[in-house]
């Protein structure tokens, strides 16, 4: 991919990943702002605790779908490097976190996230998904499974013999994730950290 139009892919893989699925998909079916009730977090968790199940749902695919879909469309029509793939995957994710439409203040990136790294390593994302459930499933904590797998995806990509860009790229992400998180991680540490009731 050449330099102009590394840099057209950037900015329009960002502008794709900043549209705030959940804030959208809320006010089409007639709730309000999921920003100003629960976490006040534009991703999933907080749309199902607010909106209800089928939004939260819905906002749970459109993030990674979000994700996915610019990331494969790049893969198969552009034929990026492993480098230029590994940035574009980190962008993706800032994208979400960071979007230009709410004045940078996005979610914290677990389902977007989760598209992406179906694009770059489908079996990683496999093995994150049983570690995700059964650490879920156990705790009943959302943030701490997110946590746990995100870190576990770089990992699992060095382990599967991905190059060493697309690496790099991961651990960008889980890096961002965890941060993204900080405030989970201190109420988990004091105990005070709320669980997912399903």
């Amino acid at each position: 991919m050449s330099p102009p139009l590394l840099i057209i892919t950037i900015l329009a893989t960002y502008l794709i990943t900043a549209v705030p699925t959940g804030i959208v998909l809320a006010k089409l079916m007639g709730y309000e702002d999921v920003r100003q009730k629960g976490s006040g977090n534009i991703g999933a968790t907080n749309v199902y605790r607010v909106a209800g199940k089928l939004p939260g749902i819905l906002t749970l695919l459109g993030d990674i779908a979000k994700g996915a879909l610019p990331l494969l469309a790049i893969t198969l029509w552009l034929g990026p490097t492993p480098g230029q793939l590994g940035l574009l995957a980190f962008i993706a994710i800032v994208g979400h976190c960071y979007p230009v439409y709410l004045g940078f203040r996005g979610g914290k990136g677990v389902a977007t996230a989760l598209g992406i790294f179906l694009v770059l390593s489908p079996l990683a994302v496999l093995i994150a998904a049983v570690l995700f459930v059964v650490v879920v499933g156990i705790s009943r904590f959302i943030s701490l499974g997110s946590v746990l797998a995100a870190l576990a995806m770089p990992l699992l990509i060095l382990l599967l013999g991905h190059p060493k860009e697309v690496f790099a790229g991961s651990l960008c992400i889980a890096g961002l994730i965890v941060w993204r998180h900080r405030a989970n991680i201190r109420r988990l540490l004091g105990g005070t950290e709320n669980r997912f009731k399903a």
